[in-house]
């Protein structure tokens, strides 16, 4: 009868598996944490928000409590006004970021290219936009009326206004290796910037966008909140002039929720754009 050696795992490949368990569990939880931290202030909004309603520390003609703003939720979403109002904002931002984005493109673009441009242009840009949004509100009602041209314009201009910038720096921030490269293969002036300058302003672009949206958002609430029969902005101000302020919250929970969720569409969309540089373009 023949007996079966078994083998017993060396002592030092124990203590190497415990000593790598306890590195990986720790990253674990550090990138649970890490994912978990940016809604700790909002938890803790919620629950002094809830806990000062349920024990009278804060007056309901003040702050409705959470369920009564839910509940009102629930209402515009049934009755349809929720979707309605939803797509005219979105609609009206989209309209205007696109047109306000491309126009930013190309005047950054040229400035970024001619410096005899930037020279003659950039100081009355720089002059132009310290204006806010509403400063040029009464001018341009005065020009194009209450209707829906006066939102696209002044979105557009909020939007301009970074991706501008950030084309500008962009094309100014090209790495002199590569500009050496581009002279050594003899590049044009549209090969150059279709292969080396293009590519390095990737990144500074990517983040001119995003913001360029976070301000159109921004500038399309104030018009709304100012001009407008249809849209976020003007279920808050309706709810404000009914003193509904279970309409108004529940309608800045709305606009929060969508800028948030585009404004990580667009941190994404940046990621993925840095992820996709050649190497040589990173920093």
């Amino acid at each position: 009868m023949s007996e079966t050696a078994i083998k017993l795992p060396a002592k030092s490949a124990i203590h190497s598996d415990a000593a790598n368990t306890a590195p990986r569990r720790h990253e674990r939880l550090r990138a649970v944490a890490w994912h978990l931290a940016p809604w700790l202030l909002p938890a803790l909004l919620f629950a002094l928000w809830n806990t000062g309603c349920e024990h009278g520390w804060i007056a309901p003609q003040i702050l409705p409590p959470p369920e009564r703003v839910y509940e009102t939720f629930i209402d515009l979403a049934k009755s349809g006004d929720l979707a309605h109002n939803t797509l005219i904002s979105l609609q009206r931002v989209l309209i205007g970021f696109g047109v306000g984005t491309f126009l930013g493109f190309v005047i950054g673009a040229a400035l970024g290219l001619s410096r005899t441009l930037e020279a003659y242009v950039l100081p009355g840009f720089n002059a132009l936009v310290q204006i806010p949004v509403l400063g040029w509100l009464p001018f341009l009602l005065l020009l194009v009326g209450v209707g829906e041209p006066l939102k696209y314009i002044l979105i557009a201009h909020a939007a301009l206004v970074p991706v501008t910038l950030s084309t500008l720096q962009g094309f100014r921030q090209t790495p002199v290796a590569l500009e050496e490269v581009a002279r050594v293969f003899a590049y044009n002036r549209w090969q150059r910037i279709a292969y080396v300058v293009l590519p390095a302003a990737v990144p500074t672009l990517a983040t001119g966008v995003r913001l360029a949206f976070t301000k159109a958002w921004l500038a399309l609430v104030v018009v709304e909140l100012v001009a407008s029969s249809e849209g976020l902005g003007y279920l808050i101000v309706y709810g404000r002039q009914l003193f509904q302020l279970d309409l108004v919250m529940a309608s800045v929970v709305i606009v929060g929720a969508i800028g948030l969720t585009m404004n990580r569409l667009l941190d994404a969309l940046e990621a993925r754009l840095r992820r996709g540089q050649p190497s040589a373009f990173r920093e």
